[in-house]
């Protein structure tokens, strides 16, 4: 968990990281910690999934999330009732793809996604400029994946969803597979393939689906640098050739892209989203 104190314009003051353990234990220090902050308004950035409606009786809770002690989880209402103040809450990648939009990589672009490939995949879309809400929110890790001919473990790992992309692609599932933690997974490795393969399928469907101008893929599996440029090969591939648009046919590197703001998409846009109910 990272707690940041910054400007409503994004500038981060301050920021420290604590390992995120139980909601018991983790909310009264994250309470005790702004108190001492000065701050006149807080924006969630929060893994999900979510209860984003308004009107729910269990608006601002953590839902059905696999992270042990969390399901259930009125994370909003205990921060707000602590401190408060005026509190709002979004998914950590809404919030991201919120921040890359106004600051980051997706500058100028109404239609984009921002995805993190970590412990979990996750994605938040902007559409017309907006954070996209709905149903509930955007779970694109959740999507179903066509899995690669060389997979050993085709099914994938998650406890809801075979062969999902999360459960096929994230962080665990590599290391799960592979039986090797990822700073240990060489370049050449047949791993990244497989990941290729399957982050090109989000990809390619991310811009048939809703015609993003952007696609930022960030989180730590997307730190090997042979990654991105794969990704791009392949979603090209996969296309092969249907959408008759320039940038799409010739400057696939102008449309999937690392994030402008690096490791603090996440962050910047917590404080975005607080300065909307200052």
């Amino acid at each position: 968990m990272t707690l940041t104190v910054g400007s409503e314009t994004g500038e981060i003051f301050e920021q420290i990281r604590m390992p995120t353990t139980t909601p018991e234990e983790m909310l009264p220090l994250v309470v005790d910690y702004f108190r001492g902050q000065n701050i006149y308004a807080l924006g969630i950035a929060c893994f999900g999934p979510l209860d984003l409606k308004p009107d729910s009786p269990s608006y601002g809770y953590i839902t059905t999330t696999p992270k042990p002690g969390w399901s259930d989880c009125p994370i909003l209402p205990v921060l707000r009732s602590g401190l408060g103040i005026p509190t709002a809450i979004d998914t950590d990648v809404n919030a991201a793809a919120l921040a890359e939009h106004r600051l980051g990589a997706g500058r100028g672009f109404d239609n984009m996604m921002y995805v993190t490939v970590s412990s979990g995949i996750g994605g938040g879309l902007i559409i017309g400029g907006q954070p996209v809400h709905g149903c509930m929110h955007p779970e694109v890790g959740h999507i179903l994946i066509q899995p690669h001919p060389q997979d050993p473990v085709p099914q994938g790992f998650c406890p809801y969803h075979p062969s999902c992309l999360e459960g096929l692609a994230d962080q665990h599932a590599m290391e799960k597979r592979w039986e090797l933690p990822l700073a240990e997974i060489p370049a050449g490795h047949p791993a990244w393939e497989i990941e290729a393969h399957y982050l090109s399928q989000l990809c390619m469907d991310t811009l048939m689906m809703v015609s993003a101008e952007r696609i930022i893929l960030g989180g730590s599996v997307m730190q090997q640098e042979t990654l991105l440029p794969m990704v791009r090969l392949q979603t090209q591939k996969l296309l092969n050739g249907y959408i008759a648009s320039d940038r799409v046919l010739r400057h696939m590197d102008d449309i999937i892209v690392a994030p402008g703001l690096g490791e603090d998409s996440i962050a910047v846009g917590a404080l975005l989203l607080a300065a909307e109910v200052a």
